[in-house]
């Protein structure tokens, strides 16, 4: 073709595709040394519309939304300068399938993609209303795009492009509300969505028919045969997902893209990997790219802190050297009397612990009552009968008037050593009566 140059700077090279409103080439940005798409409008078709298209792309700005770059006139005709994604179309990939389902990780890549570009509209007030697989084109990443708004609406602005009870949109996807004349919502887009899952999961459509009107009326009349009435093992997540979209009410189904992105289980996601590194048994991974992620990565999150050291181990190695202490202590007090061949344990006295400064007086028996000292004292050992009772009397402490406390003084009554040492304290000895123990109380 002869070389055409639209608006001085746009350097038309092959036609990608024409239809009844335009037609499409790939050019060259003369002045930014790029290729784009680049629409013409057709002489007899309808500016309105065309201008419409452009401003509902104008309002969006995602990686699964094809982005518009110029919009213009030129000879009468207008133009809309789009990004130019060479990877073709999802209606090529089901064509080449010759109807067979696509690859599971493919197919979740792909309805994750097209779910975050509608999510991304339906938020901006931007209704598709032609949603089909000629209208998601892949780019050189292979990730998805929305394109084609020729009919879109904007929830918000200058209304429907057509009047009430008009059925626009393609037959095979058209949604049972738009199929009875109703006005269109982001749940119709849904609907349309759940056509192209289905198709993706069974290599077939829900409805099949060689007349137009009659796949209108099915969408609009007749329940969808189940998933698993053409393949034995579809992925659940997948197979629920569209089964919900082609709910008849829209009321039922998800009821935009971001509930969509939800049932697929990738809420939040903004763009997607390639199908080549897609893993079957992997989640959507989310890869932010311009514009849309400029934002959310123009400042680095901080490196986190470092771990607190936790205090659980210095706590535990107290409570073991407790514990062996208490083991000890309790093993001192409780071993056998070698003095008798082991048949009866030491009773401790009572020991009174006082902080005055003057010496306690301790009794242990009501007959005996040694003087005070602060040197062990040895007592004479009778050979009466005794029985394993002792009566200690209570420890009666007669503390002197001072001005202030001086230091605590411990005063210990221990029995006389027999087996053992006495523990290295100031104590005084009371006397124990070693004869043999009867067995009576």
């Amino acid at each position: 073709m002869p070389e055409t140059v639209i608006a001085g700077r746009y350097k038309l090279e092959d036609l990608l595709g024409r239809g009844g409103m335009s037609e499409v080439y790939c050019a060259e940005d003369l002045e930014l040394g790029r290729r784009v798409a680049l629409k013409l409008l057709a002489p007899d078709a309808d500016t309105a519309r065309f201008e419409r298209e452009a401003r509902a792309v104008a309002l969006l700005g995602h990686p699964n939304v094809m982005q518009l770059y110029d919009y213009g006139e030129d000879n009468g005709r207008p133009y809309m300068v789009l990004e130019y994604v060479p990877g073709g179309t999802l209606e090529n990939r089901l064509a080449a399938a010759n109807g067979k389902p696509l690859p599971d990780a493919e197919a979740r890549t792909i309805s994750a993609g097209i779910a975050a570009g509608l999510a991304h509209a339906h938020s901006r007030g931007v209704i598709h209303r032609d949603l089909k697989p000629a209208n998601v084109l892949f780019d050189e990443e292979g990730r998805a795009k929305l394109a084609d708004f020729g009919i879109a609406r904007m929830a918000a602005g200058e209304g429907t492009l057509t009047e009430a009870g008009t059925v626009l949109g393609t037959a095979a996807y058209i949604s049972p509300e738009q199929a009875a004349g109703e006005p269109a919502s982001a749940a119709s887009d849904v609907y349309s969505f759940g056509v192209m899952l289905y198709r993706m999961l069974t290599g077939r459509l829900p409805f099949e028919s060689n007349d137009p009107m009659e796949l209108v009326l099915m969408n609009r009349d007749q329940p969808p045969p189940p998933v698993t009435e053409f393949r034995r093992d579809p992925p659940g997540l997948l197979e629920s997902t569209a089964m919900a979209a082609l709910e008849k009410d829209p009321a039922d189904r998800p009821h935009d893209g971001a509930a969509l992105l939800a049932a697929l289980g990738a809420a939040g996601a903004t763009a997607l990997t390639t199908v080549a590194g897609a893993d079957a048994a992997d989640a959507t991974r989310v890869l932010p790219t311009a514009p849309a992620a400029i934002a959310e990565t123009a400042y680095a999150a901080p490196p986190p802190s470092p771990p607190r050291r936790s205090r659980v181990p210095l706590l535990v190695a107290a409570l073991l050297v407790l514990l062996l202490a208490g083991g000890a202590l309790a093993y001192e007090l409780t071993k056998p009397d070698s003095s008798n061949g082991g048949t009866r344990r030491q009773t401790l006295p009572t020991i009174k612990i006082s902080t005055k400064s003057t010496t306690q007086k301790t009794t242990t028996h009501a007959t005996t009552a040694p003087p005070p000292t602060t040197q062990p004292t040895t007592q004479p050992t009778t050979t009466e009968p005794t029985t394993t009772r002792q009566t200690t009397q209570a420890t009666t402490t007669r503390p002197q008037t001072t001005t202030a406390p001086p230091p605590p003084t411990t005063t210990v009554v221990v029995p006389p050593t027999t087996t053992a040492p006495p523990p290295p304290t100031t104590a005084t000895v009371a006397p124990t009566l070693t004869q043999p123990t009867t067995s009576g109380p």
